[in-house]
């Protein structure tokens, strides 16, 4: 599923939080792993700074030094490991190699060299899993995180679910982990109350038409639980809640269960193709705190590029 995993770095223990991960999923899926940092230049006002070409031939020596010493690591812990170093902008160069290299999962910290922020994920972050179109996985560089390599493992994955059958693209990814690595897996649908605009308070006809189809639905989403857990053999347990608000009833089960990471696909039954991601999942990228492994399930030949994205093509080098 994921053979060749692709581990981003800038060289600061913020972004090193992934490695734990990186190891936890190559060695589960015995995928080999490239890590890859990417060298910018200065710009004053829109324009490269001159750099000193030996100052510069010293910068990627260090760096590269730096890689080896990381991939080193990853080989006493047992994995296949390579490292590339890259010049240009960050975020669109990861994006290119991944595309380039058949990369099927890049692993992400949220923050890196430039520190934490109020932001939930930083700028470059941001750019890659919007332009990516690749899974990716990201890892909240504000949470602990063990140094140790190979002893890290997931205790307990949530999955939610739409009954959809897009949504359950992530279960194989999530079925395999949890063998891999003893977990509970939770498997959780939120049933949302219908909504009915309306002026005036609801009527006795009203409530009682939105508890109709709230128990018609809840019965419904129960039955597709518990299929779903009959044809898993696995540590499953499933959770079945009723709320106004899904992704914020998701977001407390989180906290609630302690789970250790959220597993996604990028669209449920709603989701078209103009967007990377379905709401909930952009919820989870903006607001989660655990780490978050989504499956992206539009390829990059086939989404729609962005107003933006046109306009920057047809002006490129105004």
């Amino acid at each position: 599923m994921f053979s060749h995993i692709l581990v981003p770095l800038d060289g600061s223990p913020l972004a090193e939080c992934v490695l734990p991960h990186a190891v936890a999923i190559s060695r589960a899926f015995g995928a080999r792993s490239t890590l890859v940092r990417v060298l910018e230049r200065s710009t004053t006002t829109g324009r490269l700074k001159s750099v000193d070409p030996l100052e510069w031939q010293f910068y990627k020596a260090e760096v590269t030094a730096y890689l080896d010493g990381v991939t080193v690591r990853l080989h006493e812990a047992g994995l296949q490991a390579e490292r590339a170093l890259l010049e240009g902008q960050a975020a669109e160069r990861v994006v290119q190699f991944a595309r380039s290299h058949d990369v099927k999962l890049i692993v992400l910290s949220s923050h890196g060299r430039s520190g934490l922020s109020g932001w939930n994920v930083s700028g470059v972050v941001q750019k890659i899993i919007l332009r990516a179109y690749i899974p990716t996985m990201i890892v909240r560089a504000y949470r602990p995180v063990t140094s140790e390599l190979t002893g890290f493992r997931y205790h307990r994955l949530l999955v939610p679910l739409d009954c959809s059958q897009r949504a359950e693209c992530v279960l194989p990814l999530a079925a395999s982990l949890a063998r891999f690595h003893g977990s509970q897996l939770i498997l959780a649908h939120v049933v949302r109350k219908p909504e009915m605009p309306r002026r005036a308070p609801p009527t006795q006809e009203d409530i009682e038409l939105e508890n109709k189809i709230t128990e018609r639905n809840r019965l419904e989403a129960a039955s597709y639980l518990e299929q779903l857990q009959s044809r898993l053999s696995l540590d499953v347990q499933t959770r079945l809640l009723v709320s106004n608000n899904p992704a914020a009833t998701l977001h407390e089960l989180v906290d609630r269960e302690d789970v250790d990471l959220v597993l996604l696909n990028a669209h449920g039954y709603s989701g078209g193709t103009q967007w990377p991601y379905g709401s909930l999942t952009v919820s989870f990228i903006a607001y989660g705190t655990t780490p978050l492994l989504i499956m992206q399930d539009i390829p990059p030949d086939e989404a729609e590029p962005t107003r933006a994205e046109v306009a920057a093509r047809e002006h490129k080098g105004h």
